[in-house]
């Protein structure tokens, strides 16, 4: 297997419509968008796309959407996370008859973790059930569980687990899965943005920055310069980007203000899923500010 999944994968929004339906015209133009500006791949339904806010019917049509509009010219990997072994062995059986070929999988969540084993079982038998790849995601504060460096080592070794996505903040952590996948084939992206650039430095595959389609050039030079091991540059563009993710608590929601920046660009509504904190005037008017000083790095 070669590595076909790396540089930036955002997680892109789901715009919707007062139905709370996906907007499927403006979800194809942000996909177009992303892929017209040199985004290396897609995350679609994903903790900012509202995955689990959405209904289980709109969150197919979504990743159906993606699947469609990238037609192969950039990797998609699908958010198939959900409250048990069983619910997501049918969204990734769901995501395969798409034509689907990676799921992202997170432990259960709204559940009491005992151990770190049920986890490693949750990955055994979603293999033993699909055959689409699956990739780890280590989200510690939407799932509460933290996966350790050891046990996602394990998770590896369970057929068709190709990579890990980890957002737990714990850089490392993050140095072990490093050092530990070195040389081999398994994919390791930096799930937090604030620390992307040590981890492309030190050899991270790639990195899933929500905001990367608002200002796509700040995103990939990051990425391009720290592969390239370029200290100078990548910190250059690094502080860009944190200047960027100032975004992010400019609103009470998160999700709130991130969908609001990406109405911006101009096809995409800010609406979020109930019950979400809606943004006010006086928030847009802080990110439209922001946004402006930033414009140069669209």
């Amino acid at each position: 297997m070669s590595k076909e999944i790396i540089g930036v994968i955002p997680p892109i929004i789901t715009p919707i419509d007062e139905h709370e339906k996906v907007d499927e015209a403006g979800l194809r133009k942000l996909i177009r968008h992303c892929i017209d500006h040199g985004i290396h791949g897609i995350f679609v339904c994903g903790s900012n796309g509202e995955c689990m806010s959405l209904t289980q019917e709109q969150r197919d049509r979504a990743i159906k959407i993606a699947i469609e509009e990238c037609e192969g010219r950039v990797p998609v990997i699908a958010g198939c996370m959900d409250s048990s072994t069983a619910r997501c062995i049918e969204n990734v059986q769901k995501l395969e008859e798409m034509g689907g070929k990676t799921a992202v999988l997170t432990p259960v969540f709204y559940a009491r973790h005992a151990t770190q084993e049920e986890t490693v079982r949750h990955f055994e038998e979603v293999s033993k059930n699909t055959n689409a790849d699956l990739m780890i995601y280590n989200i510690p504060t939407f799932t509460g569980q933290n996966l350790t460096a050891e046990t996602i080592i394990k998770i590896s070794r369970i057929d068709r687990v190709i990579g890990v996505k980890d957002t737990s903040g714990n850089f490392a952590s993050f140095t072990k899965l490093l050092n530990y996948f070195k040389g081999t084939d398994f994919l390791v992206h930096q799930g937090a943005t604030n620390l992307a650039v040590p981890s492309m430095l030190m050899g991270a595959d790639g990195y899933v920055p929500s905001l990367a389609p608002l200002f796509p050039k700040a995103h990939i030079m990051l990425y391009e310069y720290g592969k390239a091991g370029d200290i100078e540059n990548a910190m250059k563009w690094g502080a860009i980007v944190d200047e960027i993710c100032r975004l992010y608590p400019m609103a009470k929601s998160q999700t709130a203000s991130t969908k609001y920046a990406m109405s911006t660009l101009g096809f995409v509504d800010k609406r979020v899923c109930q019950p979400t904190e809606p943004i006010t005037e006086e928030e847009m008017k802080r990110i439209d500010e922001h946004i402006e000083k930033l414009r140069k790095y669209m």
